[in-house]
C-alpha cells in the first residue's frame, strides 16, 4: 500500500472512507479530553475530512497531514477558502486562519514542525494502513509529539476476513500492544455501528465496532 495507492483512490473519486459530516464519536468524546483553548491538533492523513473544521471551531489551531493534493484542494475548497501555499521542507504548507495542511507524506514530517501540538486526533490514518505499516506510523505519529501530548484515536473492529479493507480491523489487542511503548492508551468507549455502514452489511459482516481511545503520549 504504497503512496500511489491514495493517489488512484482519490483521482478516481474513490473515497468512500470520507465522511460528510462530522464524525459523531469526536464531538461526543473530544470534550472528554478537557484540553484549554487554543491547544494545537495534530491530524495525520486528514484527508478532506470536516473533522478539521470541528477542531478549529472549538478554538484548536489545527495542523493536518495529507498525502494527496486532490484531497486538500478539495478541503479547502468545502469550507469556501483558499489558502496561502508555501514550500516547507519536503511538503507544501497550505494556511488558512488557524487550519494549516501539509501535504506531502507524513514521514517526511520533520518533528519540528509539528511539536507545537500537544493534541491530537486519529479518525481513519491507524485503521487506514496494513499491519506491516502500523509500527512504522506509529513511531512516526510519536516522534512527531512531545511527552505530555493527549490524543484520540478511533479505530473499527470487525472480522477482517469479511472485508479486504481499507479500512482495516484495529482489535483493541492490537491498539494496546502497538502503542502502549509509546502512549498512555485508556479506551473510552466502544459503538455498534454495522447499520450505520451498508458497504459492510453487503459484505456479511455480522459485527462492526467503532473504538475510541483517549491517548497520552509518554
Amino acid at each position: 500500500m504504497e503512496a500511489a495507492f491514495w493517489h488512484d483512490k482519490w483521482e478516481r473519486g474513490i473515497t468512500g472512507f470520507h465522511l460528510d459530516h462530522i464524525n459523531p464519536h469526536l464531538a461526543e468524546h473530544w470534550p472528554q479530553l478537557n484540553l484549554p483553548g487554543g491547544t494545537p491538533v495534530l491530524v495525520p492523513l486528514c484527508g478532506k475530512s470536516l473533522d478539521l473544521a470541528y477542531l478549529a471551531g472549538e478554538g484548536h489551531p489545527v495542523l493536518g497531514v495529507e498525502l494527496n493534493a486532490l484531497a486538500v484542494d478539495a478541503l479547502f475548497a468545502s469550507l469556501g477558502q483558499t489558502p496561502t501555499v508555501s514550500q516547507e521542507g519536503a511538503l507544501l504548507r497550505h494556511q488558512f486562519d488557524e487550519l494549516t495542511v501539509l501535504q506531502g507524506d507524513l514521514f517526511q514530517v520533520a518533528p519540528e514542525q509539528t511539536r507545537h501540538c500537544t493534541a491530537f486526533y486519529d479518525r481513519a490514518a491507524l485503521i487506514a494502513l496494513p499491519a506491516p505499516m502500523r509500527d512504522r506510523y506509529v513511531t512516526a505519529l510519536a516522534e512527531l509529539l512531545p511527552s505530555g501530548a493527549i490524543g484520540l484515536l478511533v479505530t473499527l473492529d470487525y472480522p477482517q476476513d469479511a472485508l479486504a479493507g481499507p479500512p482495516f480491523a484495529v482489535a483493541e489487542r492490537e491498539v494496546v500492544e502497538r502503542l502502549s511503548p509509546w502512549f498512555v492508551v485508556e479506551k473510552l468507549a466502544s459503538h455498534d455501528v454495522l447499520a450505520d455502514n451498508p458497504r459492510f452489511v453487503a459484505k456479511g459482516a455480522p459485527w462492526l465496532q467503532e473504538e475510541v481511545y483517549r491517548l497520552v503520549r509518554r
